[in-house]
């Protein structure tokens, strides 16, 4: 078995050292193997990034755990191997110790810190306890809960564990006696004054939580999350305005949005599918119309959202002054632009199930324009920046690292393009569906179930 898995090992990076034109299924194996090859042999979280190591991320472990089920469906794994890691990370989740200490904790109050650290799994430095990547994590916990339902001693803990977690996580504390959800809290300095108003990347986390049977948010959070969405006109589509394209992902991973709808939604006729779908193409078409005359920007390469990025602050290349940015959300709307000429393969990854042809153009394209150096066997790496150069970068600056919250969006939406699974897993989970009934949700697929349970 062990020469098998050698001579295969040698194989795949045989294979990732030349030009391997574009598939999609070596796209979607590649990049699961960075969950399944890079989590962590002891503690199984997820590492932030690679091969720069520097601290796990909880969100990146919650991508992780839905990417095992699109492992089983498409047999890059076992039901059974991917079973027996799932359990290993929520047994591990649930004994990591949580308390309201500064140090040598993972979490408080069923939370869990943005990152930690790589040996122990306790809190990194002095990062926040994050409401966002919580919720990230428990997506993934209940995809896992919800998928794994075979009647054996394996997949009945994974259930109980994934129940034990997300009942554990006290969301109402976290509104901090407001309308709208902390983003964080300190033990040095408390709660975070930001807080999550719409329109972004959290509305899973406000799903979940309102869908709480232990800790729920008030029913009128929904509300108060629609009341600062920004609705206009960006590039010829009309939709709600956030500017990274990672807003319009994360949430539509793990619930389809499609044909069910909120009060503001039935007022517009609209469903929030529809509005990602508008916001992706309104990002491609401000990519062309490339108002910093950016390199590369073209037909089938675009793509704006938070990623990485080659310098920060002003440089002048080729007698022109540009601002650059490292790690940062970048994007487009009518609000807000961020744009310094670098592109995250993510961006059309994360959108593929919004708009499959020009998303898998622009995968296509720069797989094979640009293989050797932004591929690799995990996949695409980060982001690249062709108006980025100079002698250490002669042909613009491509990211060494791939990112986890980036592998995932790529992995799990192409899975939801093919075959829903994510999207049809989590409509069995009763409390997804109790959140969106509690945000006011109604039509489509969450008719049907209603009509089911009667």
């Amino acid at each position: 078995m062990r020469i098998i898995i050698f001579i295969s090992s040698l194989l795949m990076l045989a294979a990732c050292n030349r030009n391997v034109p574009y598939q999609r299924e070596e796209l979607k194996k590649r990049t699961f193997h960075y969950f399944w090859d890079l989590a962590d042999k002891n503690n199984y979280q997820v590492p932030d990034r690679y091969p720069t190591l520097t601290f796990s991320s909880i969100a990146a472990t919650g991508f992780g755990l839905s990417s095992y089920i699109v492992g089983v469906e498409n047999g890059y794994v076992s039901r059974q191997q991917a079973a027996d890691r799932v359990l290993k990370t929520l047994q591990t989740l649930w004994k990591l110790p949580q308390g309201k200490e500064a140090k040598g904790v993972s979490g408080f109050k069923g939370f869990y810190y943005h990152f930690l650290n790589l040996d122990d799994a306790t809190r990194y430095k002095q990062v926040e306890l994050s409401s966002i990547d919580t919720g990230l994590l428990m997506a993934g916990i209940l995809s896992v809960q919800s998928y794994f339902d075979k009647d054996n001693a394996t997949e009945k803990e994974i259930r109980k564990l994934a129940d034990q977690l997300y009942l554990r996580v006290d969301w109402n504390w976290m509104m901090n006696g407001n309308k709208s959800m902390s983003m964080g809290w300190h033990p040095e300095s408390g709660f975070i004054r930001s807080e999550w108003k719409g329109y972004n990347e959290a509305m899973v986390l406000l799903i979940m939580a309102m869908g709480s049977p232990t800790h729920p948010i008030p029913n009128q959070a929904w509300e108060t999350w629609c009341e600062t969405y920004e609705w206009s006109d960006f590039m010829g589509q009309q939709h709600i305005q956030f500017d990274p394209l990672f807003g319009h992902q994360y949430s539509h991973i793990w619930i389809d949005f499609r044909g069910i709808q909120d009060q503001f939604m039935q007022a517009k006729n609209l469903d929030y599918f529809e509005n990602s779908k508008r916001a992706t193409l309104g990002n491609k078409a401000y990519c062309l119309s490339n108002p910093g005359n950016f390199i590369g920007y073209n037909e089938n390469c675009w793509g704006l959202t938070a990623c990485d990025g080659p310098y920060n602050g002003e440089l002048q290349i080729e007698g022109k002054k540009y601002t650059f940015f490292d790690y940062r959300a970048r994007g487009a709307s009518s609000s807000l632009v961020v744009d310094d000429g670098t592109i995250a393969p993510t961006a059309a990854g994360g959108s593929v199930a919004f708009a499959p042809e020009e998303c898998e153009a622009a995968l296509t394209y720069m797989w094979n324009q640009y293989y050797t150096d932004l591929v690799g066997p995990y996949g695409f790496k980060d982001a690249f920046n062709l108006t980025f150069k100079n002698a250490n970068h002669p042909k613009g600056w491509f990211d060494i690292d791939y990112l986890g919250i980036d592998q995932g969006p790529i992995l799990l939406q192409m899975a939801n393009m093919e075959n829903e699974i994510i999207w049809k897993t989590m409509k069995k989970n009763k409390y997804i569906v109790s959140g969106l009934q509690k945000a006011g949700f109604s039509g489509g697929w969450l008719e049907t179930i209603n009509q089911t349970k009667k």
